[in-house]
């Protein structure tokens, strides 16, 4: 049954995996989720190259709709933001969010200062332009406040791949952030997220792969990709104890809020 949506995904080149590239042909990749019930996916930047290529890949013809967002992963964050923040500038048609951006104190792959500042100016852009701002966050939520209730948060934000508990899940909504959920939530050792996740209002939540990363359990351990995002939803639908259908609706509109994509 088609409208799942995967509301963070990242197809581009770039992201390599043991099993090489997430596909050798992105449109069978897409062939594959439009199978499986997916007609709409969100394709994520984490830097210049891949925001870029995120943009381009929305023109691939086919069922499934493609739309992009431009960002500086807090990986990248000692980098120059100022190209995310040239590219945002050009209003492409299929641009629909800012990020993914935030924090991570988790690797720390970048200075905490460096990470706070390409954060900050990220959120300034996204109200700026009136688009999406999608948070990466771990590790840092205490930081990730802060940060947020000084820059302020756009009216559409959205904490991706959340892996907090249901206190964290609590301040984020309390803040304004929607909460997106990967197949993280299917692990054995992930009962802390399983609680937050039924904690988060149904208007408030999203299914997503981050694929190639993390495939749900059974796929644990091989190349994610955007068809497993009905895993992911319907787990979540049993987590919850509702229909799969309901579960669907309800995410797919969300989306669609987030996003400001067309609401079937």
């Amino acid at each position: 049954m088609s409208h799942w949506t995967d509301a963070h995904c990242h197809l581009q080149d770039q992201f390599l995996t043991e099993d090489g590239r997430v596909s050798d042909d992105v449109r069978e990749t897409l062939a594959r989720a439009y199978d499986g019930g997916v007609d709409r996916v969100v394709v994520i930047g984490t830097d210049e190259t891949t925001s870029r290529e995120a943009l381009a890949l929305t023109t691939l013809p086919g069922p499934v709709e493609i739309y992009a967002t431009v960002g500086l992963h807090p990986h990248e964050a000692a980098s120059d933001v100022a190209p995310i923040v040239d590219l945002a500038r050009t209003g492409h048609e299929k641009l629909v969010g800012i990020g993914e951006c935030g924090l991570d104190y988790f690797y720390e792959h970048a200075p905490r200062a460096d990470q706070r500042r390409a954060f900050a100016t990220q959120i300034a852009l996204a109200h700026e332009l009136d688009l999406a701002l999608v948070i990466h966050a771990r590790d840092a939520f205490d930081d990730l406040f802060e940060v947020l209730r000084s820059e302020g948060v756009p009216a559409r934000t959205v904490v991706h791949c959340f892996t907090g508990d249901t206190d964290d899940a609590l301040a984020c909504l309390e803040l304004g952030c929607d909460i997106s959920v990967s197949g993280v939530v299917t692990f054995k050792n992930a009962g802390s997220l399983r609680e937050a996740v039924r904690a988060v209002p149904l208007d408030r939540l999203h299914v997503e792969t981050d694929s190639p990363f993390l495939a749900p359990v059974p796929y644990r351990g091989k190349t994610n990709e955007p068809a497993y995002v009905t895993v992911v939803g319907e787990y979540v639908a049993e987590l919850r104890g509702i229909g799969f259908k309901e579960l669907r609706d309800a995410t797919y509109a969300n989306t669609a809020r987030l996003f400001g994509l067309p609401d079937r």
